[in-house]
């Protein structure tokens, strides 16, 4: 591509063309129409002039005759105007006036019609350039005379050549603010731009680290690339979870792979009994189904951080979900001997999906069932559930009495297959929490891990284990006014039947 071709196919040179035709073609009709109206204007004017001439000139003829007629265009003449005048004998000599010459063909029409003329005005040689414009009536008078009246147009034509030259510098005018127009758009938009396109190219290359240019002015091109360097960071961060999820499949993955070969080389290298083959078979068929609910587990996380679960979040009553998921682990906890306390409020009303928070919740339960076990000697685990609210956000706690979580890893235990060392004896892939994570992104919400008090019935607060906040964004009031009532019955005929 030439320099040229370049130039012409920007957007810059494209917009000033645009700008530069469109005023141009305006500046033109305004010019036509008011060259017009002007003309026209004074034309009319000129003509009532002429007329009212030929009215006095037409009373002094009729009270002294051709004598009287003569003295009247004399006087006239010497007076300083643009009138023109001629009286014209039978045989065509010049008895007066203030016109050298005129053509022949125009004296022949003497009906007294306006007539648009050129002439050459007395006391100059007869040359194009001494040629002038007029408007004239030709009357034929008793005894062959002739009498002309008119008025000269060098006015008209001097103001037509002044719109003329305001036209021709006011086009001058545009094309040079049309250059000044590309050029500040070729120089500074067109280079902003040729800067996002460059960054654009060194991310395309594999840049993921790279962002574009931000030079703080605010304008549309910041706001542009502020909107794609969130856009970047998502995807880096996309990406990097990517490689992570893929290190951690090859690294965690392999133990139960390699497990699962060594139990069935181990077998086919002993002369197995039924018994112990079907031992055997069992041990592995657990390991194959650990395996599939980890596979399945990611791909739930996938789908919930791409949003195609098919989710619909629509207004649920938040207790109701709470309530109805901890009557489910009461009798579990029972059995574990666990304290397990819940408190909720009533009518908490949020936009979400019923069965991805009763999940998420149903894992925090989970992991506080494996891994919030008090330290202490004859310490009795306890798990409370609360949930909360302020003026914009409802707030579910999940509180345990064990070892808690180190705050240098509360946000990467948050990964995929991210197990800490004193989990490692509990069953689990480590991925309770990432689901839990982008179930609550989708909600719009936040997940909070937290140290926690003691929530045992000893009374005693040495103890520290770990608090799960979800908080999650509050919808309008449970009974609010207009369409949102027949949001929230809606709700509420769901949850019941659920």
């Amino acid at each position: 591509m030439t320099a040229l071709t370049r130039i012409l196919s920007t957007t810059a040179f494209k917009l000033a063309a645009i700008y530069l035709t469109s005023f141009t073609a305006l500046s033109v009709f305004l010019f036509i129409f008011i060259s017009q109206n002007t003309d026209d204007l004074m034309n009319k004017q000129v003509v009532q002039t002429v007329d009212a001439e030929i009215q006095g000139l037409a009373e002094q003829y009729a009270q002294n005759g051709i004598n009287g007629l003569v003295v009247g265009v004399e006087r006239r003449v010497r007076s300083p105007n643009s009138n023109l005048y001629l009286i014209l004998d039978y045989s065509g000599n010049v008895i007066t006036g203030n016109i050298a010459y005129l053509p022949e063909k125009v004296l022949s029409e003497s009906d007294g019609r306006i007539q648009f003329v050129s002439y050459t005005p007395l006391g100059l040689p007869e040359t194009d350039e001494n040629k002038a414009k007029a408007i004239v009536r030709i009357f034929e008078l008793p005894g062959n005379f002739k009498l002309l009246v008119g008025r000269d147009l060098e006015d008209q034509v001097h103001l037509k050549s002044l719109l003329g030259d305001a036209l021709t510098l006011w086009l001058v005018g545009m094309v040079v603010l049309a250059g000044i127009t590309w050029f500040f758009l070729n120089r500074r938009i067109l280079k902003r731009i040729d800067n996002l396109s460059m960054s654009s190219r060194q991310i395309m290359e594999g840049d993921l680290a790279g962002r574009l240019d931000v030079t703080g002015n605010g304008d549309e091109f910041d706001r542009l690339a502020s909107n794609l360097n969130v856009m970047l960071d998502r995807i880096e961060e996309l990406m990097k979870g990517l490689k992570e999820v893929s290190d951690n499949i090859a690294h965690d993955l392999k133990t139960p792979l390699t497990r699962m070969r060594g139990r069935v080389e181990a077998a086919l290298r002993r002369d197995l009994n039924a018994k112990e083959g079907r031992e055997c078979l069992e041990d592995t068929l657990v390991e194959t189904d650990e395996l599939i609910n980890t596979f399945n587990a990611l791909l739930r996380i996938a789908r919930v951080e791409a949003g195609s679960t098919g989710a619909q979040l629509e207004p649920l009553q938040l207790n109701t979900i709470v309530n109805d998921v901890c009557e489910l682990y009461e009798p579990v906890t029972e059995d574990d001997g666990v304290a397990f306390s819940v408190s909720t409020e009533a009518e908490l009303t949020i936009e979400g999906d019923r069965e991805l928070l009763a999940q998420a919740l149903a894992n925090l339960i989970e992991n506080a069932l494996k891994y919030g076990r008090p330290t202490e000697e004859n310490a009795k685990p306890a798990i409370k559930v609360v949930l909360s609210a302020n003026d914009e956000q409802a707030i579910l706690s999940v509180e345990d009495n064990g070892a808690g979580i180190a705050e240098a890893d509360r946000e990467r235990v948050c990964n995929r297959f991210v197990r800490l060392d004193s989990s490692r004896h509990a069953p689990g892939s480590g991925l309770g929490l990432s689901l839990i994570k982008a179930v609550v992104t989708l909600h719009h919400g936040e997940l909070q891990l937290t140290s926690a008090g003691s929530v045992d019935d000893s009374g005693s607060d040495e103890q520290s284990g770990l608090c799960a906040r979800i908080v999650l964004p509050l919808t309008k009031g449970p009974r609010g006014e207009g369409e949102g009532n027949e949001a929230w019955d809606k709700a509420q005929k769901k949850n019941a039947t659920s």
